[in-house]
């Protein structure tokens, strides 16, 4: 079961997946658990080449905000749960949300505590479990944040081949490791709106370069994360500014939109928006002729589509309704250990720090991290007192079959590293001047890095 954030405020879009195509997929719902009075339905019930599923969307809408609603799919074997509609841009209530990347399935396709084999996790061979893990933390704590971004690298499905009992199963193994990842993944997602962008390990069957060729049909170029999510996803949201120019830019960024790759939504006082570092900018590493040898994408319609949405929804936001401006991508540029990714700097750094992007969330380093605000590889002499750069964490040790990655070489505005166990990061908008970021050891709740951005949001249109 998947929550997802539409952008028809408030409202949500619910998903699931059979094993049979549903002709009218139905959601009952209310906000009473013994009386399910409304009933949303839809026809989207849709699958791809070898997948052994139908994926089925159904949007609620007209939802009053910030109100619990009991909901139960259509059909003979689910159960009523339960979520809270999401805040209207603009609400001042403080909330917090979680930051989780590069998380993979658990169990016997799954994690290890380090990139080494000798070094498994206590329990990798018994069955999935929450026991110990950061889907277990995420459980356990379900009531402490309102949602979920996850920019990229979703299961690890692709993985497969690194299982000597898969190697004579390769397709049917790919499918069955995305169904136990999101099964897994459903005491949180079924219950708090899990908002996703792309990492590498979406693109092909396997992350080997110059392979996809030998993938099966619907195992390469995204179309399993294209499928599950695209009508899951907002395209961007109508603006709530009174300014004809910040309107003028949302109704552009909307049209320019392309989810679940590209988009942004807006929830109380922060505008959130996905980038996709994969593909879809000059010289994007999992793109045709890319350096991780993976020739996916472009899904754009034109070469500088996804720069031009984010151009036109950066210049949109209104900082007197949502004074908090966070994106969420896959692959960082600024990284411990000197694996940044250049073309993303090139194709990114320049837009986030023009319209004063205040956080930037990655992944694909599979360790915790936080950076000074820093610009062009040079740290604003501010700090965290009103910086004009963003913010930069990665938050890619949330744990997967591959491991955590070393911390390596750090540069001198890196203000925190870890990678000794899995961890996530916790973001907390506090009021408009003031937002936290914890990172979180997963299997103690332990808070290991803890910061407070202050920035003064004194320009309601910011241009730099």
């Amino acid at each position: 079961m998947l929550i997802r954030i539409r952008n028809t405020s408030p409202a949500v879009a619910i998903g699931w997946n059979t094993y049979k195509q549903l002709s009218n997929p139905c959601v009952q719902y209310g906000t009473s658990s013994s009386n399910l009075q409304s009933t949303a339905c839809s026809t989207i019930s849709i699958t791809y080449p070898n997948s052994r599923t139908y994926g089925n969307t159904v949007t609620l809408t007209g939802l009053s905000p910030g109100t619990t609603y009991y909901y139960k799919i259509t059909s003979t074997n689910s159960s009523v749960d339960h979520f809270v509609s999401p805040r209207p841009a603009g609400d001042t209530g403080a909330f917090s949300f979680n930051a989780v990347i590069d998380l993979g399935v658990y169990g016997a396709d799954g994690y290890t505590i380090k990139a080494d084999n000798a070094k498994r996790d206590t329990i990798p061979l018994i069955d999935p479990s929450l026991n110990h893990t950061t889907i277990g933390r995420l459980a356990n704590t379900i009531d402490d944040y309102e949602f979920v971004l996850h920019p990229g690298d979703l299961g690890y499905a692709d993985d497969w081949l690194l299982k000597p009992k898969n190697l004579f199963d390769g397709v049917d193994a790919f499918a069955a490791i995305i169904e136990q990842f999101y099964g897994q993944l459903a005491p949180i997602s079924g219950r708090k709106p899990y908002m996703v962008g792309p990492g590498n390990h979406e693109a092909n069957c396997e992350e080997v370069p110059y392979t996809q060729i030998l993938c099966a049909a619907g195992q390469k170029n995204f179309t399993d994360y294209m499928n599950r999510f695209a009508d899951l996803m907002p395209t961007a949201f109508p603006s709530r500014s009174s300014n004809t120019t910040a309107k003028a830019s949302a109704n552009a960024a909307a049209l320019l939109a392309h989810p679940p790759f590209w988009y942004s939504f807006e929830y109380g006082m922060a505008h959130v928006v996905m980038i996709d570092t994969e593909t879809d900018f000059a010289s994007a590493p999992d793109g045709p002729g890319g350096s991780a040898g993976l020739n996916s994408g472009p899904f754009g319609s034109t070469a500088d589509q996804q720069l031009a949405f984010l151009a036109a929804d950066l210049a949109s936001v209104d900082r007197a309704v949502t004074p908090w401006v966070i994106v969420g991508g896959h692959r960082p540029w600024y990284t411990t250990g000197g694996s940044g990714c250049t073309p993303c700097q090139a194709a990114f750094e320049p837009l986030l720090y023009k319209y004063g992007v205040d956080l930037a969330i990655l992944g694909h380093v599979h360790n915790s991290q936080r950076f000074m605000p820093v610009y062009n590889g040079t740290a604003d002499p501010k700090g965290l007192q009103d910086p004009v750069a963003p913010m930069y964490i990665v938050a890619g040790g949330a744990g997967n079959i591959e491991g955590l990655s070393d911390v390596g070489d750090k540069q001198a505005y890196n203000a925190f590293a870890y990678a000794d166990d899995f961890s996530y990061a916790r973001v907390s908008i506090l009021d408009k001047n003031q937002l936290q970021v914890q990172f979180i050891r997963s299997t103690t709740g332990e808070v290991l890095d803890e910061s407070v951005l202050y920035k003064s949001h004194s320009q309601q249109f910011v241009v730099q």
